[in-house]
């Protein structure tokens, strides 16, 4: 074994140091310009971020929205035809469902005979009236006749009376016989009752002329009965006849059929919603910013609008009026912050932004509930 000495051992230990420290290794530089362009970036970025935050409010939140018009029945009954099927194009007016119309036209029919029935009440009300004139006259003329008849009779009554008068001077005389004083007498009591029959005949007549006249003002009253009558009957005849009219279904407004849910047979009933039209050249946004993004904005501001649809696209809009209350104010279950668990979550506020570029081709290719991006120019 060979023998080491203390220089070699001390060279050794040296040797074995220098290799365990060794000189430090330069940093690679594409490192540092990676690093250099990243955080030059991330700030340019966040300044760029920050200026247009001075000048824009943006949101995700936001959808297309427009007229839909739901196909509502005014009547009900069953189906008999569906003339139009899903995503068929319409104008107003155009046929969507034909009802079966058999029991309105019955409907119409009744009323009609129902007003018939009037017309007829009314002319005979209107008879009875004229004859019950012509009653009046009749009796006023007997009640004519009789005052003559009377006076006659007064006048009769008078000269029977003389005559009585004189036959009872004379009788005391006896300057005529028992036989003449009797007929006087027996002819002033005959003048005296026949007055009074035709005082009693003109009684009654009168009586019968007030009767008449009665019954004239009833049937006077029974003709303004008839011409209400008849003047309700046709408001019947006109319900059943719209009635009828609305067995046939028409499209409130173009646009497009939303799916169609029915099949002839079906009953539907009267305000049952069937289906919906879609007015597809009427769209707007509906955007819901932040309570704490409203600040500057203000209506007639300018918006540049992007579609998930079309990327890339910007349509241009105007921001036309704010709601009246949160979205959560007209939820099905708004919340109530005094139930003791109030929490406080930033609310959104929904905007109107209507389209004003009416060249624009592909507005008209937006449909309601489709995604949009919304940026609302501040200045």
């Amino acid at each position: 074994m060979p023998i080491i000495n203390n220089k070699e051992k001390n060279q050794f230990i040296d040797m074995e140091t220098t290799a365990h420290t060794k000189a430090p290794k330069k940093r690679n530089p594409v490192f540092i310009i990676i690093l250099a362009v990243l955080v030059i970036g991330g700030g340019w970025f966040g300044i760029s971020k920050y200026q247009h935050s001075l000048h824009h409010e943006d949101t995700e939140d936001a959808q297309i929205s427009g007229d839909i018009s739901p196909v509502i029945p005014r009547v009900s009954g069953y189906v008999m035809d569906v003339r139009v099927r899903d995503n068929q194009q319409v104008k107003k007016g155009d046929t969507l469902l034909v009802l079966d119309n058999r029991d309105y036209t019955i409907k119409v029919k009744q009323a009609e005979a129902a007003l018939q029935i009037a017309r007829t009440n009314l002319g005979t009300a209107q008879a009875s009236t004229s004859a019950a004139h012509a009653g009046i006259a009749t009796a006023r003329a007997s009640v004519g006749t009789i005052d003559a008849q009377i006076e006659a009779a007064k006048v009769n009554l008078w000269r029977a009376s003389q005559d009585y008068e004189r036959y009872a001077n004379l009788i005391k005389d006896h300057s005529i016989t028992q036989q003449q004083f009797e007929q006087a007498s027996a002819a002033k009591q005959s003048a005296e009752r026949q007055l009074g029959v035709l005082e009693e005949q003109k009684k009654q007549a009168s009586e019968q002329t007030n009767a008449v006249a009665v019954q004239s003002k009833a049937t006077a009253s029974q003709i303004s009965v008839a011409d209400a009558t008849i003047h309700q009957r046709e408001v019947d005849v006109d319900a059943a006849r719209l009635d009828l009219s609305y067995t046939v279904i028409t499209a409130p407004q173009d646009g497009l059929v939303s799916k169609v849910n029915v099949q002839p047979g079906q009953f539907v009933q009267g305000g049952q919603a069937l289906f919906s039209i879609v007015h597809g050249d009427a769209v707007w946004v509906v955007a819901n910013f932040k309570e704490t993004q409203l600040d500057k904005m203000k209506v007639g501001q300018k918006v540049v609008i992007e579609a998930d649809a079309y990327p890339g696209h910007k349509f241009e809009a105007n921001l036309t009026s704010f709601s009246p209350a949160t979205g959560a104010t007209f939820a099905l279950l708004p919340p109530d912050n005094a139930s003791g668990n109030f929490v406080k979550v930033v609310q959104r506020l929904p905007v109107k932004i209507e389209f004003t570029d009416k060249s624009d081709s592909l507005v008209k290719k937006l449909r309601p509930g489709m995604n949009v991006l919304v940026d609302v120019h501040l200045d």
